[in-house]
């Protein structure tokens, strides 16, 4: 062999293992992406977040052949909300308490798990579960929001700590949910925890150092203090009384997204605190209830946007952005959209942030009657925001929630959860003052006026998925099904939309139509989105599937058909022939009480309100819980040692904190009375009296 040749038999296996190395995830693979069909780099796969795969092994001709590839149990109960990132062959995802799991995305297989070790008595002040939404990944690292306020990067191939971030004040009660973002080398965040009084911003750190860059307050602090930039100083004008000594609210707790070529962060803010503008003296509270832009390079505001000037209602601006070009009067227009939780779907122009347009996507919209042509202000229903109780629709957890959406660019449709219906009896709270160990919502805890029974005559809820064109600012068309709740939405280039939902069912549907064209028993309820990648030349759909979040907690009479369970990952390819046989979970039987306790039926009423006003959250309103214990259930010595649990914290590392803070004696014992006539009125109902 001459040395020519063996030159060139070096050079071609050299470049045969340059080509097949897994490229390094940078910048410009990111904004390349949408190119990069095997994989799901990014939260919405691409930066304009449109949650599109332009796969089409698995189409309207081939789904039906769907079957599951592999599933992996979690051993939880709690809710999943994550999209699955997927590189290069590894399936990154988040559990419940901020645990990371790395799988082979093949097969299922756990590559590592890291646990941040959240301390399990943060959950009070944690608003609607223990849940997490995911991970980012760069440069061969995992950077991960925890519950309890940190920013963390992983070695991508062992998942050990790289570096930490205190990203809140651990002393406070934030929380983190939200995935990361990255633009441009740098790692952006947001936090949670307006309904208990803390002050929103999202920070930039330094992906590779983990130096914070900048950070983005979204409300303003003291006056005494000074204002951090004039946009703040600009805000404050809309504020009354001493909203900074509450901490003002306006968290950005989701929907982060990023224009790298207009090098502008888009983002959504929370409501006020306390909810009900009178408590805060009135004004448009700004920029809470809002949707912001801002220089990626230094965190100064460019535009804003607010949905709901003076949030009454809790109709947070978080759920999910979506950047699009559409042909808009004629010319392309730059736009970013949103579906509300308020009920309207918003369209504007992401360079300027003005309105375009904006129409209801649900119907039995009370609070307002529209949007204003001009400015997109809403026009509110008299009466509405009267300092007086009031049932308004739709409900706190909105119209349209975290849940992602995807736009199809084949259809010109964008798919959404929503809900249609929903209602809330909003009493204020007149003598609500803040306090650091409590919700600060401003809501009367013991409301039981005439609103509470009507509630109860109003028509139900529907929950349904919706294609709406944002061009035409009308439903293309809708899905109905039989739960309240639906979960994020995938679309793919194989004229499919997947989507699970509350009663356990992942279902495809034709996106030209909405024919529903398969589906797959779950074993437990689903909110989380489905991913779609490529590993071999096989295309795969994945699936956090687990029922939790706020309104599974709260299990909400009327809500439908919903299926608590144990939480698992589930992978589909066609022809897929594996089984999933999900562990039982849950009561079968009525509950057998195990306690006499003698209360006056004045006592048992009082208990009732205070159980939903302290205890609902977790397990359930009127003591008929979702994913956690159903404490109608408890046995002899929970109960009779129930002073222990709520208030001595004996269960604390469990999740269960101590109210010590918030509730005494006889009002836990009138809780324990209001449990033990719910035991037995569900035992009589079923004849299974006390033995």
């Amino acid at each position: 062999m001459s040395q020519a040749s063996a030159w060139a038999i070096l050079l071609s296996v050299f470049l045969s293992v340059s080509c097949n190395r897994p490229q390094t995830l940078d910048e410009s693979r990111l904004r390349g992406a949408a190119q990069d069909s095997a994989n799901w780099l990014m939260y919405g796969r691409t930066y304009d977040d449109h949650r599109f795969s332009p796969l089409s092994q698995i189409n309207e001709q081939t789904v039906a052949k769907l079957g599951l590839a592999w599933s992996r149990e979690l051993s939880t109960t709690r809710g999943l909300e994550a999209t699955p990132l997927v590189e290069d062959g590894v399936l990154y995802t988040t559990g419940s308490w901020s645990v990371v799991d790395a799988l082979d995305a093949k097969t299922g297989d756990v590559r590592w798990t890291y646990d941040p070790k959240v301390a399990r008595e943060r959950a009070y002040f944690i608003c609607c579960d223990v849940v997490n939404r995911g991970v980012a990944l760069y440069r061969g690292k995992v950077y991960l929001g925890t519950l309890d306020g940190r920013l963390i990067a992983l070695e991508g191939r062992s998942g050990t700590p790289v570096w930490s971030a205190a990203a809140s004040d651990s002393t406070k009660p934030y929380s983190i949910t939200s995935a990361p973002r990255i633009a441009k080398g740098l790692v952006i965040i947001g936090n949670a925890g307006a309904e208990y009084g803390v002050r929103g911003y999202i920070s930039a750190y330094d992906a590779e150092s983990g130096k914070l860059s900048w950070r983005c307050y979204t409300v303003p602090g003291d006056p005494a203090q000074g204002f951090e930039s004039k946009a703040l100083k600009d805000a404050a004008k809309t504020w009354t009384g001493e909203w900074w000594k509450v901490g003002g609210g306006g968290t950005p707790w989701e929907g982060i997204v990023y224009d790298p070529t207009l090098d502008l962060l888009y983002f959504g803010t929370g409501n006020p605190t306390a909810w009900y503008r009178a408590l805060r003296r009135g004004g448009d509270s700004l920029y809470t209830a809002s949707i912001l832009a801002v220089h990626r390079s230094n965190g100064q505001l460019a535009w804003y946007f607010q949905t709901t000037p003076g949030d009454n209602w809790d109709f947070d601006a978080t759920q999910p952005l979506m950047q699009a070009d559409l042909t808009i009067g004629g010319r392309v227009r730059k736009v970013i959209m949103q579906a509300n939780k308020n009920g309207f779907f918003y369209v504007l122009d992401r360079e300027t942030g003005k309105f375009i347009s904006g129409t209801p996507f649900v119907s039995g919209v009370t609070w307002a009657t529209r949007l204003d042509r001009e400015t997109g202000r809403p026009i509110e229903s008299p009466g509405y925001a009267d300092f007086r109780p009031v049932i308004a629709s739709p409900s706190p957890d909105g119209a349209h929630n975290w849940n992602p959406m995807a736009f199809s660019p084949a259809t010109g449709l964008v798919y959404l959860a929503a809900k249609a219906g929903t209602q809330f009896v909003h009493a204020p709270d007149a003598k609500w003052k803040y306090n650091p160990d409590r919700t600060n919502l401003g809501l009367d805890p013991l409301y039981d006026g005439p609103l509470n029974a009507r509630l109860a005559w109003l028509p139900a809820a529907k929950g349904e998925l919706v294609a709406w064109d944002p061009v035409k600012q009308q439903a293309a068309w809708r899905a109905n099904y039989p739960t309240v709740e639906g979960g994020g939405v995938l679309a793919t280039a194989g004229n499919l939309v997947f989507q699970g939902r509350a009663d356990g069912w992942l279902a495809a549907y034709r996106a030209s139509d909405g024919t529903r064209l398969w589906r797959f028993d779950a074993g437990t309820g689903i909110i989380a989105p489905p991913v779609t990648y490529s590993v071999d030349g096989t295309q795969y759909v994945s699936v956090m599937a687990g029922w939790g979040g706020g309104a599974a907690l709260f299990n909400a009479p009327g809500s439908g058909p919903v299926r608590p369970g144990y939480g698992r990952i589930l992978t589909f390819k066609l022809g897929g022939t594996a089984t999933l046989n999900p562990p039982a979970f849950g009561h079968q039987e009525p509950p057998t009480p195990v306690l006499s306790v003698s209360a006056s039926p004045r006592v048992v009423h009082e208990g009732g309100l205070l159980f939903n006003t302290h205890c609902a959250g977790c397990h359930g309103i009127n003591a008929v819980a979702g994913p956690l214990p159903d404490l109608r259930y408890s046995n002899r010595d929970t109960l009779e040692r129930i002073e222990d649990t709520v208030l001595g914290g004996n269960r604390a590392s469990l999740g269960m904190p101590s109210f010590q803070k918030i509730l005494n004696p006889i009002e836990v014992r009138a809780i324990q009375a209001y449990i033990v006539s719910r035991a037995r009125e569900s035992a009589k109902a079923a004849g299974n009296q006390l033995k």
